[in-house]
């Protein structure tokens, strides 16, 4: 990691200063990112069926992973890559299902686990709009499901010592970075839930550090998916990437996952933490 510790809020000025100075570990992560790293590891992904999830399922495969996708419904774009397996009907809002996806997996052990699966209400909400059931919902499944599956898995025996947990989360969830990034407030059930997720990410990476299990709490940065595209007229200047870019990152990042750097907030754009 630089000797800069934080990268900074403002993220068109965060992509300008990368571009001024060239930093081609943000403007081509290629130039850092070894996938031969993850070559036969055993790599759960939650959501691996479309957006960010199906990019990181698509590199994994590339990388000779061996891919677990962990969906409610598979696509045809994941059974392309000839996964090792694909669980299907799992709802990260149903402790039942999630209890038992443990029971599920017949391949062993698992070496990373990412949970990525989340909810992002397409409408800006404000305070003439406020949704309080779908404030709960993105909580539920933002905050709550990581835990359900984490928990399923640990809990099975399937994450051990030596292995990885990735929490998929967002700039969003920084309380102490609203002031720059939404100075005019709204989008509450959103910013609240990737608070909530930190919260539990830390929580958890304390819980299983004497398990020899490290939790990496990342901001996979700004990326092209259906997820975001109400924020399209901004991708540009903000820098947003390719999905098949933002999931190298993540990746990378995730090979760099350490005991030493578990429970840290970390972007993945710079490698850099993200202050809470």
């Amino acid at each position: 990691m630089s000797e800069e510790r934080y990268t900074i809020a403002d993220q068109p000025a965060r992509f300008a200063r990368a571009k001024r100075e060239n930093n081609q570990r943000y403007l081509d992560i290629t130039t850092v990112y070894d996938p031969s790293l993850l070559k036969d590891k055993r790599v759960a992904v939650t959501g691996a069926n479309r957006g960010i999830g199906l990019a990181l399922a698509k590199e994994l495969a590339a990388a000779g992973a061996k891919v677990i996708g962990i969906v409610r419904s598979s696509s045809p774009e994941l059974e392309a890559l000839n996964p090792e397996e694909v669980i299907t009907g799992i709802d990260v809002t149903d402790d039942a299902k999630c209890a038992a996806l443990s029971s599920q997996i017949k391949g062993g052990a698992i070496d990373v686990l990412i949970n990525n699966a989340g909810y992002f209400k397409e409408e800006v909400e404000r305070l003439d709009t406020l949704d309080f059931p779908d404030q709960l919902k993105t909580i539920d499944i933002c905050a709550c499901g990581p835990l359900r599956v984490a928990s399923s898995l640990i809990n099975g025996g399937l994450l051990k010592e030596g292995s990885k947990i990735v929490m998929i989360t967002s700039q969003g969830g920084s309380v102490g970075w609203r002031e720059v990034q939404c100075p005019t407030g709204g989008d509450y059930g959103h910013h609240m839930s990737k608070a909530a997720a930190n919260m539990m990410s830390v929580l958890l990476a304390n819980e299983v550090r004497s398990k020899g299990i490290a939790v990496g709490v990342f901001h996979p940065g700004f990326n092209k998916t259906e997820m975001t595209a109400k924020y399209k007229e901004i991708w540009e200047i903000e820098g947003a990437v390719d999905p098949s870019v933002g999931a190298k990152r993540v990746l990378h990042e995730t090979n760099q996952l350490s005991m030493e750097t578990s429970g840290k907030f970390i972007n993945c754009e710079d490698g850099l933490e993200i202050p809470w």
